[in-house]
């Protein structure tokens, strides 16, 4: 399982999901992350609901998989639900 966060400087919520892929990942729960930095990279929002195919209002973005997920609540509520961390 590979997850991919879309997020942007200065968002809490995408500094939770980082710290979340981040715990997943030592704890080998998924293979791997990658944290996209939507200005860095110069994706605008019209280009993250066109990936995901309906309208993007807050980010973090996350996908698993290549999945769309949601934000960081639906991302917590998915880990919790799939027992991905143990705690």
């Amino acid at each position: 399982m590979f997850v991919v966060i879309f997020g942007r400087p200065g968002c809490p919520f995408c500094v939770h999901a980082k710290e979340l892929a981040e715990k997943l990942d030592e704890a080998k729960a998924i293979e791997g992350f990658r944290y996209i930095d939507i200005h860095a990279e110069g994706i605008s929002r019209a280009d993250m609901e066109k990936t995901i195919g309906k309208p993007v209002e807050t980010v973090p973005q996350i996908f698993v998989d290549q999945t769309h997920i949601g934000g960081f609540t639906e991302f917590d509520q998915y880990v919790k639900d799939k027992g991905l961390l143990a705690g």
